[in-house]
């Protein structure tokens, strides 16, 4: 656990290296990508040749005796969730850096892209519950609390239930919002919650892996622990078939949340601990741009 000296010096470092990141590259692209996606009903006047005839207020034309159309303005001002899981699978990573300090890394360029263009942000911390619930707000003082408290939790019962965390956000989140779920999707039985969540929110999963949960190496007899059930044995990575199997087991999970971000109608990102998150991010954000 980090001391606090220690998580206030992490967390000036992440700030320094997000808001050079937002600055430099993000904020542009993160405006346009959700900027404009949600719209507000303002008004309604007689219908003028150009208007889009699916926004014809059909009620009030009855009443009037003339077409009347629905005007709407872009709704100005967005709240981002950040859905992070802290359970104990999360704090693996042989490469470079482990799954939940990538997800707080990501969590802080999220944030204070948000706070940069006057966005509320808030967070869920979920393992098989909920750990911990920072409610929307603005501004730089909360995005850096936000980072705090993301450095600081600890999960000790260590599952993962996804399905836990989007109920609660769909029943605490009544405003349309962006939400990133943050998570290595080691889990099932989360595509119902998924899709009511995604019906009313802009949901986008990133998908965080280290290279050995794909795939193991060749190094013989091996004595492992699952981070969550604590269950151990011994396997043989010399083994094809136990090589094969694990990847398989690997791309089963992964298949099944590309399946449920799909069915949902929301975007799912794949980010492995050696790679550059800002190139995936980057490139999702001027994806969206062009949709």
């Amino acid at each position: 656990m980090l001391t606090t000296t220690e998580i206030l010096k992490k967390v000036r470092e992440l700030e320094i290296k997000s808001k050079k990141l937002t600055a430099d590259i993000f904020t542009g692209e993160y405006h346009s990508a959700f900027k404009g996606k949600g719209m507000s009903f303002k008004e309604v006047r007689e219908y003028a040749a150009g208007d889009d005839i699916r926004f014809i207020d059909w009620n009030v034309s009855a009443r009037f005796g003339h077409p009347y159309s629905k005007i709407f303005e872009e709704e100005r001002e967005l709240t981002v969730m950040l859905l992070i899981d802290v359970s104990q699978s999360t704090l693996f990573g042989t490469t470079n850096t482990t799954k939940a300090a990538m997800a707080v890394e990501i969590a802080a360029v999220l944030a204070f892209s948000a706070v940069n263009n006057g966005d509320k942000v808030g967070a869920i911390f979920y393992s098989d519950k909920i750990e911990s619930y920072l409610p929307p707000k603005k501004g730089k003082q909360h995005a850096l609390f936000l980072l705090r408290q993301a450095l600081a939790i600890e999960s000790i019962s260590g599952g993962t239930k996804l399905n836990t965390a989007l109920r609660y956000f769909t029943n605490t989140t009544r405003q349309k919002s962006i939400a990133f779920v943050l998570s290595d999707f080691i889990d099932a039985n989360y595509e119902d919650a998924l899709r009511v969540a995604g019906n009313k929110h802009d949901l986008v999963g990133i998908k965080l892996y280290d290279r050995l949960d794909q795939r193991l190496p060749d190094i013989g007899m091996l004595h492992i622990e699952d981070a969550e059930t604590a269950q151990q044995k011994w396997i043989d990575t010399s083994s094809d078939f136990v090589r094969h199997e694990y990847e398989k087991e690997f791309f089963r999970i992964t298949a099944y949340s590309d399946a449920a971000f799909k069915k949902a109608g929301s975007n799912l990102l794949h980010i492995r601990t050696d790679e550059d998150y800002v190139k995936v991010l980057k490139r999702f954000f001027i994806s969206r741009n062009r949709a």
